[in-house]
């Protein structure tokens, strides 16, 4: 990735290498993507498996969110910098449209390395031009978030045939305020969910990350379902908490300070690559499709789509 690829410029300046090689402004940190399309982590649990990104960082502050790690290659950590020192790529709409030319049509996923929605998108308005650089190309996409934001772009969302999943993993208010600080409650969230679907826009509910032990017993699944269902979506893709490097430490101290009781559970649980047992999460993802069907809903990821790559249509022309 172009993340990887920065050089030291000054071995005697040790400050972040994202210091010396970004511009900050507004508190933000700018820096010119050399590449944009990046590959998904095995781990993320999605479906696509290429992504892009106009945000490193978020400060929604999810504790058990899987991009972490990518903080540590520009030189911060992987804890409160990601969830304080946001990076911004400007050029991201630029860089898009040159790789899409010569993109073989997977779709992709967009704000997976921060929410794409977030505050620092109020600012800098990057994502109508990315949704204009996709549906010029005809490139399928999911738009991942969190953030009411996006309702500025339902009509261009809608028009360009994107989906969008909104993550929405439990209903109590209690954990989300623990586990994700900077998010918005998941009443902001569902009222996000009946507008997108209003608006016309392919909307499903990405219940991700469900938290062992924490989100995980049979009411708490139920009532997150049922409030799911009452938003009008029609589809649920269950995820279970993944603690990739970068993300396990962040997660587990967090954890080990406010339910120690759980942390050698969780140890057992979860394997060297940060995947959760596979009989835990069959058994989780079972129960919330049970829940699906009694509500009427679908559940799992949609079919990932692929299209003709808009070049070689116009090569046969």
């Amino acid at each position: 990735m172009a993340w990887d690829a920065l050089s030291l410029v000054d071995a005697a300046d040790d400050r972040p290498l994202i210091e010396r090689r970004a511009v900050v402004r507004d508190g933000f940190y700018e820096l010119q993507a050399r590449t944009v399309i990046e590959r998904v982590p095995q781990a993320a649990g999605i479906a696509q498996q290429w992504a892009v990104s106009p945000y490193r960082g978020c400060a929604h502050a999810c504790r058990g969110c899987g991009a972490r790690a990518a903080h540590r290659r520009l030189g911060l950590d992987a804890g409160s910098d990601f969830d304080t020192r946001i990076v911004v790529r400007p050029n991201v709409a630029e860089r898009l449209r040159a790789e899409l030319a010569r993109w073989d049509g997977s779709e992709l996923a967009v704000g997976l390395g921060g929410d794409c929605y977030q505050a620092a998108e109020e600012t800098y308005r990057l994502m109508p031009h990315v949704i204009g650089a996709l549906a010029s190309s005809g490139t399928p996409f999911t738009v991942y978030t969190k953030g009411p934001l996006v309702l500025r772009d339902a009509q261009l969302l809608a028009r360009a045939g994107a989906r969008v999943a909104v993550s929405i993993a439990f209903v109590d208010e209690r954990i989300r305020r623990s586990v994700e600080p900077g998010a918005p409650s998941a009443q902001a969230r569902l009222e996000l969910v009946s507008a997108l679907v209003e608006a016309g826009v392919d909307c499903r509910v990405v219940m991700a990350p469900v938290l062992p032990l924490l989100s995980d017993a049979a009411d708490q699944l139920g009532a997150t379902v049922r409030r799911i269902a009452a938003a009008g979506v029609k589809r649920v893709e269950p995820v279970v908490l993944r603690l990739p490097p970068g993300t396990r430490g962040w997660y587990l101290e967090w954890l080990e300070q406010a339910h120690p009781q759980l942390v050698a559970r969780y140890e057992e649980l979860y394997d060297r690559a940060g995947l959760p047992s596979a009989a835990y999460e069959g058994r989780i993802t079972g129960q919330i499709a049970q829940l699906c069907r009694v509500y009427g809903m679908e559940c799992g990821a949609p079919e990932v789509v692929r299209s003709e790559p808009r070049a070689a249509q116009l090569a046969l022309v």
